[in-house]
């Protein structure tokens, strides 16, 4: 059986082909295992007459020569090519990748002279731990386009899943402010809740289209774990150790509440400046989503950022289940049947917020919250787990507050005083949760599954 792996990004691979390949390069940015050279791969297998992939991480030493003493005469260069790989290019209908680019710097250099010269096009992809810092003595070039990829978002997932008919209807159900049928809607929240075991990324995802087999989810998710923790230790020098620390213990700072990370679990009498560092190697491997609190919900969301105040959700929710669960081998299964049912012990809550912050992300949001500490008055306590600017920007009402509840039971007493205090600034709040959709005069409950469509 043969999976489909649909891509969002493929849209943006196409409008860059279109508008601007033959003056710029395009730049994939994403962590490791997210799907980058498989999507390049299909596109440019139904996009151009011919293509030659270059996987810098397993490069031949015969290419590599081509590459380091001929670039800088491309007559020479691109007939040697052909002549190693068969490959014939045509002027403007060929695409060369460049896979893994992080690891030969020289040809991400070589971008420059080669986009100027006209002749083809070019995609470079890579992770961005291995980017930012195989950079030393090179001259970046500015003829390079950059986009974000993300895991697999629940759209995507249904797509792999053969339910495509399910996601435009969950799509159009939105935009159109209806709720599903019951009979709907309980089999898109439980497409939902298999995706949140099984995550985003595009190998776990297949081997589930494929098996529908837990274990075999589990065992890949693992091995791309144990290839992040690879990463840090290979990459992020002597903040390795405190990276590592800061990775180990987000599922705790996640199942407390508030959820906000604090740094002084990771040791006593530690201090935000002590990792920095190693916050900032997280975020550029794009294996966490940072959430800063912002201190008004105006447009100016970064500008009112609290930086010393944050929430860090893992990257990808199915990576977060395992990171969380690594040490129950033996009941591992059980427990995935007992989040299944939402009767998990520890807090449910934990993942479907992560969830959620996964598809803001992947939808190109930038993850903002508020919170309100006053320890004098109970009442003037409180948070808001997400703060999104909403499409069309008008004189005032700019901001959409969301709140999200993992349980059947939930108050609303937070949103309702942050409503009212800075109502000025607020579009219509947004709650979602587990029941289906439905509008009250100044609110909007959404069900989980459609978070994907905000």
């Amino acid at each position: 059986m043969n999976i489909v792996m649909k891509r969002k990004i493929y849209s943006q691979l196409l409008e860059w082909k279109n508008t601007s390949a033959s003056r710029e390069a395009l730049l994939i940015e994403g962590a490791r295992r997210i799907g980058k050279s498989y999507i390049v791969e299909e596109f440019a297998k139904k996009e151009y007459k011919s293509y030659i992939l270059f996987d810098f991480s397993k490069i031949s030493r015969e290419i590599k020569d081509i590459f380091d003493n001929y670039l800088t005469d491309q007559d020479t260069f691109f007939r040697l090519l052909y002549l190693q790989t068969g490959v014939k290019l045509y002027p403007d209908n060929s695409l060369i990748i460049f896979d893994e680019v992080q690891r030969y710097p020289r040809a991400r250099e070589a971008v420059k002279e080669l986009v100027r010269e006209h002749r083809y096009h070019y995609i470079e992809t890579g992770s961005l731990v291995g980017i930012h810092t195989n950079t030393k003595d090179i001259l970046i070039p500015s003829e390079e386009h950059r986009i974000n990829m993300y895991p697999m978002d629940f759209e995507e997932f249904l797509w792999a899943m053969n339910e495509e008919d399910l996601a435009n209807y969950i799509r159009e159900c939105f935009e159109q402010r209806i709720a599903l049928p019951q009979a709907i809607h309980r089999k898109a929240m439980d497409w939902l809740r298999q995706y949140m075991l099984v995550g985003g990324m595009p190998q776990a995802v297949e081997s589930y289209a494929l098996l529908h087999d837990f274990e075999e989810v589990e065992k890949i998710k693992m091995n791309i774990l144990d290839l992040y923790r690879q990463d840090m230790f290979h990459y992020a020098g002597a903040q390795a150790n405190k990276v590592a620390r800061v990775w180990d213990i987000i599922p705790g700072e996640l199942q407390r509440k508030p959820k906000r990370f604090r740094v002084g679990s990771l040791q006593k009498g530690a201090r935000m400046r002590d990792y920095e560092t190693a916050l900032f190697w997280l975020n550029e491997a794009r294996v966490v989503n940072p959430c800063w609190n912002t201190t008004e919900p105006n447009l100016g969301m970064k500008l009112n950022a609290d930086y010393s105040k944050f929430k860090l959700y893992v990257g990808d929710t199915g990576l977060l289940v395992s990171l969380s669960m690594d040490e129950d081998e033996q009941n591992r299964l059980e427990l995935y049947r007992k989040l299944m049912l939402g009767k998990l012990e520890i807090n449910q809550g934990m993942f479907v917020e992560n969830l959620v912050a996964q598809m803001l992300r992947a939808n190109g949001k930038k993850l903002f919250y508020y919170s309100n500490v006053d320890k004098q008055n109970a009442k003037e306590h409180y948070e808001i787990d997400f703060l999104i600017r909403k499409q069309g920007v008008t004189s005032r009402h700019n901001i959409c507050p969301i709140e999200v509840k993992s349980s059947q039971r939930y108050t609303l007493s937070s949103l309702m005083r942050f409503n009212i205090k800075y109502k000025e600034y607020l579009s219509t709040p947004i709650v979602i949760h587990s029941g289906p959709l439905k509008q009250e005069e100044s609110l909007i409950y959404l069900p989980l599954y459609m978070a994907f469509c905000l």
